[in-house]
């Protein structure tokens, strides 16, 4: 059985908590979760790669057992996050890695690869985006709504969202057979979202998310210039992230590698058996 390390460590007086499997020695792979998520997404994940990597997967500040500041003592916009995973890897001395992002953890991922670009090895993504292809409207227009205009009327719909049906919705659409997922998942997300002062946290970074759609013409350019080797496994029947959000990688990188596969958001928890063999040959494939 491979051991799966559960750690806290504090970064720039935070406390930020971290799953870790696999030899320290071995290719990096950092694992950067979605919302409402955390790094327990990839409970099962960690262990079919350590054999041959050392996997971190940190909760962003605000999720999981990572701190929650209140909106008063943090700045939540992903500019913030990604400043926290930054300070995390490089307290870690992990200065080279391949990233796994998917939901919140692709911004996350694309900022850390601006600021690094010599640093990341290699790209997962799954169900992120880097392009306006691929948002379903009808999951979308509210947060549009509310970023532009941040009232209680427009903040209602939001709010729902992290209500406990909304959250397994997250879980269970587009699975063809949604028992496969095990509710500890959405169970789990939906305590740690609506702990107390969270609603406000996960506003403030509902707000923030144009800024991720005002990167991707940078994102992209990275892409053309870096030829970063990408891998893009998809739940095809997401009704968040469509799957003409995958399909647009290989514009930019026409070597991309796209599988779309048929299950929802949370790819992971209905089709871990395809995923896993997919990341296992990309990583070895392109040396990550």
């Amino acid at each position: 059985m491979t051991a799966v390390h559960h750690r806290t460590t504090e970064v720039d007086g935070l406390d930020v908590f971290y799953r870790e499997a696999g030899d320290p020695a071995h290719p990096h792979v950092v694992l950067l979760h979605g919302a409402p998520a955390s790094s327990f997404m990839f409970r099962d994940l960690l262990p079919r790669l350590a054999e041959d990597h050392h996997v971190v997967a940190p909760d962003l500040i605000g999720f999981g057992l990572s701190a929650t500041p209140g909106v008063a003592d943090f700045a939540y916009t992903f500019d913030h996050l990604t400043d926290v995973v930054d300070a995390f890897l490089e307290q870690q001395g992990i200065d080279s890695y391949a990233l796994y992002v998917q939901d919140y953890g692709a911004p996350t991922g694309w900022r850390l690869a601006l600021r690094h670009p010599e640093r990341v090895t290699a790209f997962i993504t799954q169900n992120g985006n880097a392009y306006e292809e691929g948002f379903v409207d009808s999951f979308w227009a509210p947060l549009w709504r509310y970023a532009a205009d941040r009232t209680a009327q427009n903040a209602a719909p939001l709010l729902e969202a992290l209500g406990l049906d909304a959250i397994r919705w997250q879980y269970t659409h587009g699975v063809p057979d949604p028992s496969l997922v095990s509710p500890d998942a959405w169970l789990h997300d939906h305590a740690a979202v609506n702990r107390p002062g969270n609603n406000e946290i996960q506003l403030a970074l509902f707000a923030d998310y144009p800024s991720n759609v005002a990167l991707y013409p940078s994102v992209q350019q990275y892409f053309r210039e870096s030829h970063v080797p990408l891998l893009a496994v998809w739940g095809k029947n997401d009704e968040i992230f469509g799957p003409a959000g995958a399909e647009a990688f290989v514009r930019d990188l026409p070597d991309a590698e796209i599988h779309l596969l048929d299950g929802g958001h949370f790819l992971l928890e209905s089709h871990l058996d395809e995923v896993a063999p997919l990341i296992r040959a990309f990583l070895a494939r392109v040396g990550a």
